[in-house]
Order: C-alpha cells, then structure tokens, then sequence
C-alpha cells in the first residue's frame, strides 16, 4: 500500500473512533455535560466538613483572645480554647453554657471568610469555651467562669450582690462563703447556710457556708 493509501486509511479510522466518542459508545468515554450540570467528583456548593465549614462549631478551637475571635485548627500552636456549646442569639437570654465553661464568646453578626453556608455571614450567638490548657477558671473553685456552681467561693461586694472569687484566694481577695449545694427553693439549704447564691438552672438557689 502506497503512502496515499495509508493516509486514506488512517483518516477514515480517526473519523469512525471520533464518531464512537462522540456518541459514547466507547467504554469510558463521556460526552460534553449539558447546560447547569455539575461532571466529576466536586460538587458546585459543597463545603469541606471538620475545620472551617462552620464558623465556631462544636468541637472546633479559637485562637487566644476573646475580642473578634479567630477560628483555628485545634492542632495548631495557636489554639486555645474548644468550643463545648454554641447557641443562637444573645447569651442573656439563651441556654447557659456547661457547668465547667471558662468563658463564652459572643459572635455578632459579621462576614468571615468561612462561615455556616457559604454566603458570608455568620448569625449572632455565642459560643461556649473551655481552655486546652489548665488553668481553668470554670472548674469548681476557680475563680471565674460564666457561671457559679457547687464549689464555687464568692465574697460580698456590698449592696446585697457577691462576685466569685478563686477558693484558694489566689486572685487577692479572699473567699469569704463557699458554695455547697444547689436546691430549687431557699427552704431546702441547710439551716447553717451563711449566704443565698444565685446560680440559675433548674436548682436556681446556691446554699453557701462561711469560711
């Protein structure tokens, strides 16, 4: 067979191969995608799950600093604390954080680059934290913490009000009343009780004994 022969052959194979792609007939072989249609493994609108896809989720950690709180991987040496809780709207009037939280961060609206759906804005609410590292100020005794629970010392403060202060008077003024039992009605605290607390919850009353 001459060289123009060849050619010929070569030819009229490369059209009837095209042909067979472009019907799909070849195993393996995918034609064009239609108009709005998503082809291969990623997904238009589909976010990462784990670190990033919500902002402040369950689980995840912010750096250190509790102003315009930074959302960090919990790896890195910049993390400092772990999301226990995260609730909408104002902490005021939503559900208390655990028992043992350090502190709470509030997050108002704003347009992070990461956020719950991808149209960069994160609604407001709060989230719970408790610290990587010890100290802990929401443990019992410690000192602080948006909550006061059994164990918890507070001292007065003058005008009928208390504010909580570390059991072992590490933060300079001394503990003055430890709190030793939470009860749903004063009547139920101990008749030695020096000081009612307020704590919250469903055992709203704090019964105290003098140090």
């Amino acid at each position: 067979m001459g060289e123009r022969g060849a050619a010929r052959v070569h030819a009229l194979l490369c059209a009837v191969l095209g042909a067979l792609l472009c019907s799909g007939l070849l195993t393996g072989c995918q034609g064009p995608s239609r108009q709005g249609e998503v082809t291969g493994s990623a997904a238009a609108g589909v976010r990462p799950s784990g670190y990033g896809a919500v902002f402040l989720a369950v689980g995840e950690c912010s750096s250190f600093g509790t102003v315009a709180p930074t959302e960090v991987s919990c790896d890195s040496e910049r993390a400092a604390a772990r999301v226990v809780a995260r609730e909408e709207g104002r902490a005021s009037s939503g559900p208390p954080c655990p028992a043992t939280t350090d502190f709470v961060l509030h997050i108002s609206e704003r347009r992070p680059s990461a956020d719950e759906d991808g149209d960069g804005a994160v609604p407001r609410g709060y989230a719970c934290m408790r610290g990587l590292r010890p100290p802990h100020p929401g443990d019992p005794g410690g000192g602080g913490g948006p909550r006061t629970i059994v164990g918890d010392c507070v001292r007065e403060t003058g005008g009928g009000r208390v504010r909580e202060t570390a059991c072992d008077g590490g933060s300079g003024r001394g503990p003055r009343f430890e709190v030793v039992e939470a009860v749903a009605d004063r009547a139920d605290c101990p008749a030695s009780t020096g000081l009612y607390v307020r704590l919250g919850g469903a055992h709203p009353v704090g019964c105290t004994r003098p140090l």
